[in-house]
């Protein structure tokens, strides 16, 4: 039974989070601020609390749809260094020492933000969190699969030609649904040639054989969600076998309606079935969770005391990108802090 005691020590886990996003992390004070900014042209609430009731979704569509309509409010650089230094700051505050930011240049080099400065602005607030807050952020470059394949042009356009220092990997997302895998593979070949990983979204909104394709023709590293992949007994031996990573967000699929209860998540299914399990929060403020609570959640229904949940922290630290020097640190201090967790109480 999870409580308090699980809850308390989740709460100063040193933690890594590698499925998390750029926009989807803006803070509900963030989020209300840029919809301010930009009152009488957008959707979005102007009020922090009226936020939650906007961020109900009725299926997947409907979430893809709110959420590019909190997109549109990152107009300029300065509301791209604003969102991404909030995000390190809300990423501090759960004591998440290491993040790969999930980021969508597309969205915001199509509504009129240059390259370049988009380039300078999340550089600009990553170096600051880390040398502010402690935080070190690295980038995966997301396709907008609903964009289709202009979307990809100009995403391996801006990875390769402008690439920032901090990205390392090339990602997929959006609706899987009519979004074929297999076409993006071009764009992957290129971004894997030129030392980009591989981590796109797959199995979340679709069965098994979208992650087939993520594997067959984009050389996937990671799976991001992965929630079908228990369907299929062989891809679940292949996943176990390659010791590929699955980026789980239990809440996020309750949200999107992917799962339809939380006792029903897969998430059980693939820990049993000795699958590389990472938890992860997706889109935090949308979803009304962290990855505090997203902890609590696994830990409750993997069953798991304090030792369980710090080898969830060290699973996603040896599937992070970090450099070895970096993981071994992180390791270091999660181990520490779990020898020193009954004198912490």
């Amino acid at each position: 039974m999870v409580g308090t005691g699980i809850e308390a020590f989740v709460a100063g886990l040193p933690k890594a989070e590698l499925h998390v996003h750029h926009v989807g992390s803006a803070s509900p004070a963030v989020v209300a601020g840029l919809a301010a900014r930009y009152e009488g042209q957008t959707a979005v609430p102007t009020d922090p609390e009226a936020l939650a009731k906007y961020f109900e979704f009725t299926d997947f569509a409907h979430f893809i749809q709110v959420y590019l309509s909190v997109v549109d409010l990152i107009r300029d650089a300065e509301d791209v260094r604003t969102l991404t230094y909030g995000v390190a700051e809300e990423l501090g505050r759960r004591n998440v020492r290491y993040a790969e930011l999930t980021v969508t240049p597309y969205s915001s080099v199509r509504r009129g933000i240059p390259g370049e400065a988009f380039m300078e602005a999340i550089e600009d607030a990553r170096k600051a969190a880390e040398a502010e807050l402690g935080v070190v952020l690295r980038w995966c470059f997301d396709i907008p699969g609903e964009a289709g394949l202009e979307s990809a042009e100009v995403t391996e356009r801006l990875a390769l030609d402008l690439r920032p220092e901090g990205l390392v990997s090339f990602g997929l997302g959006g609706p899987e649904v009519g979004v074929p895998r297999p076409q993006f593979q071009p764009y992957f070949d290129r971004a894997r040639a030129a030392g980009l990983h591989s981590v796109p979204h797959a199995g979340e909104a679709t069965g098994p054989e979208t992650v087939w394709d993520a594997l067959r023709f984009l050389g996937a590293e990671r799976i991001g969600h992965g929630t079908s992949s228990v369907q299929d007994p062989r891809l679940v031996d292949y996943l176990g076998e390659h010791r590929i990573p699955l980026e789980v967000c239990p809440t996020s699929n309750i949200a999107t309606r992917v799962v339809e209860r939380i006792e029903d998540h897969p998430i059980k299914r693939m820990v049993e079935a000795g699958l590389f399990v990472t938890v992860n929060s997706d889109d935090p403020p949308m979803f009304g969770t962290d990855i505090d609570r997203e902890y609590t959640v696994a830990a409750g229904l993997l069953g798991l005391d304090e030792g369980g949940v710090a080898e969830l922290a060290r699973q996603a630290v040896r599937a992070s990108f970090l450099d070895e020097a970096g993981k071994r640190a992180l390791l270091g201090e999660i181990d520490g802090y779990l020898a020193g967790w009954p004198l912490r109480r």
